[in-house]
């Protein structure tokens, strides 16, 4: 597949196959998580991968909108690290690039992938923090469920032609 039929064709999978994903597309994910542009090259980011099944249970105690990751295999937990930032306040926009690359690396590989909003909703992201056990500069940002799809990705067309402006509004 190329990178426009990836980006076209990449949809959020929410219905998981229980078949655990290889710890070796795991890791592919995240090399191409970290291959994302950041502020300054700063890289302001940190990832837990949870892969157990008691913990995948949990993650919904941690987080209102998540139920969905109990039926997946593996869950990866971007966290944007503050002691990393040399530009205060882009870690986000630096997470939001890598989670990007992370859910496009999933499609490449056949899987599917939802991404799961952390940051910036106080509850969700100081009750992670505790039970992650999180240094206080390292801020939970997105979560994302991965594990082979249990439903088919439907076509979608999100070009919107009236949205785009040229040289002005």
């Amino acid at each position: 597949m190329n990178l426009l039929e990836a980006i076209r064709t990449r949809r959020s999978i929410r219905k998981f196959l229980p078949k655990a994903v290889e710890k070796k597309d795991l890791q592919t994910m995240l090399e191409a998580a970290m291959d994302a542009p950041s502020a300054l090259d700063e890289q302001p980011w940190q990832f837990i991968v949870m892969t157990e099944s008691a913990m995948l249970q949990r993650l919904p105690e941690h987080h209102n909108h998540c139920d969905l990751v109990r039926g997946a295999p593996a869950a990866i937990l971007i966290c944007g690290d503050q002691s990393l930032e040399k530009l205060p306040g882009f870690w986000v926009q630096d997470c939001a690039a890598c989670t990007q690359n992370l859910l496009l690396a999933a499609h490449e590989l056949g899987l599917g992938a939802v991404w799961v909003g952390v940051h910036p909703t106080p509850c969700n992201v100081n009750s992670l923090q505790t039970w992650l056990n999180l240094p206080d500069s390292v801020v939970p940002f997105a979560l994302v469920a991965v594990g082979y799809p249990d439903e088919p990705y439907p076509e979608k067309i999100n070009f919107k032609p009236e949205r785009i402006h040229w040289n002005r509004w």
